[in-house]
């Protein structure tokens, strides 16, 4: 069984409090029969995986099965490791050996990996939106909070709307969306999503440490992405290395978004103003086209393995319903196929040659 790095260790130090304060269940009572021991065993406490740095826990029992790990010395190679834990420095194998009572042990042989690779923490933000909703300024004010506050939020506007202008809730930027709307069970406008599957709550500006909270952690993959533009052609590189993921069942996703676009915004909200329309409101990060799957592309099971860099290229023509090429980027997540959970994300502009946000 593996257990998250992050999680075990956690659960190492709340274990270490305990070990030191509690004692085996018979060790150095009074009456223990203790004559009954004709040989005793040393093995891991904790059935998972060690990296360096962690700490590994003992447990010595009699083949009575009697705990004896606080009454037993533990050696490595031949020396005293001054107690039942024993803190891993690098990689490699160890063998421990138990002695009680005068007897010894098994040798208990300990692999020792690298501690899994991991990236820096970027989060999704998909704001489901449209110049018709009075109440989505609220979303957009938020995301320019949100944007103060850190630099590794990705926003992807999602407009949803009409296309006839003479037609009821008319955008003219409309995305076709029912795939995503239908995943998350979408239920109104706005609606943002924070890496696909975690509603950002209301209200949403009162709520930038939700979102901002979400890149305190380490990720377990990381992107690098590389767009150009030749004449009407849009290529873009993706790179993406794997740390140690919870599945095998990984999906990528790549939008071009376009910023500036103006259009007059309904507005219901004290924000910007507080008009009831916001003449020639900028619309940036507007979804224009989408180069995978909107639910993702599977990437191959045998390319998500730690340390592995999964490369892959997409080729295509500008999309027709972009205004302005110069305002373009693009955007690259990767998701849990089983959970849609994003685990990763970055945006690039044109241009660009990113390397990947590998953490020391």
């Amino acid at each position: 069984m593996k257990i998250n790095y992050l999680f075990k260790s956690l659960f190492f130090a709340l274990a270490l409090v305990f070990t030191s304060c509690g004692s085996d269940g018979n060790d150095d009572s009074d009456g223990g029969d203790t004559n009954a021991i004709t040989s005793i065993t040393i093995s891991l406490k904790f059935d998972s995986d060690v990296y360096a740095g962690d700490l590994i826990f003992f447990d010595v029992k009699g083949n009575n099965s009697e705990v004896v790990t606080n009454s037993a010395t533990i050696t490595l190679n031949g020396e005293d490791i001054g107690g039942n834990i024993y803190t891993t420095q690098a990689p490699g194998v160890l063998n421990f050996v138990a002695t009680y009572g005068g007897m010894t042990s098994n040798t208990l042989q300990v692999t020792v990996l690298e501690p899994p690779v991991k990236f820096a923490q970027n989060v999704l933000i998909e704001d489901y939106t449209g110049t018709w909703c009075g109440y989505c300024p609220r979303v957009s004010y938020g995301i320019e909070q949100v944007n103060l506050a850190t630099d590794r939020a990705v926003t992807v506007a999602i407009h949803r709307g009409n296309t006839d202008p003479n037609g009821n809730n008319h955008d003219p930027y409309n995305f076709s969306a029912g795939a995503l709307e239908n995943m998350i069970n979408l239920s109104g406008y706005p609606t943002a999503m924070l890496n696909r599957t975690t509603e950002w709550a209301y209200p949403e500006p009162s709520n930038v440490s939700q979102v901002v909270g979400l890149t305190n952690s380490d990720a377990d993959l990381g992107l690098a992405l590389s767009p150009t533009l030749d004449g009407n052609t849009i290529s873009v590189d993706v790179d993406i290395k794997f740390g140690l993921l919870s599945t095998t069942n990984a999906k990528l996703v790549v939008y071009i978004l376009e910023d500036d676009l103006i259009y007059d915004q309904v507005n219901y909200t004290s924000y910007y103003g507080g008009g009831s329309v916001i003449s020639n409101f900028e619309h940036d990060h507007v979804l224009r086209d989408v180069l995978t799957d909107l639910l993702g592309d599977t990437i191959p099971a045998d390319q998500v393995a730690e340390g592995n860099v999964y490369s892959t290229n997409f080729s295509v023509s500008v999309p027709s319903n972009v205004s302005n090429t110069s305002k373009m980027t693009v955007v690259a997540f990767v998701v849990n196929g089983n959970t849609n959970a994003a685990y990763n994300v970055r945006s690039a502009n044109f241009g660009d040659t990113q390397t990947i946000e590998e953490l020391d």
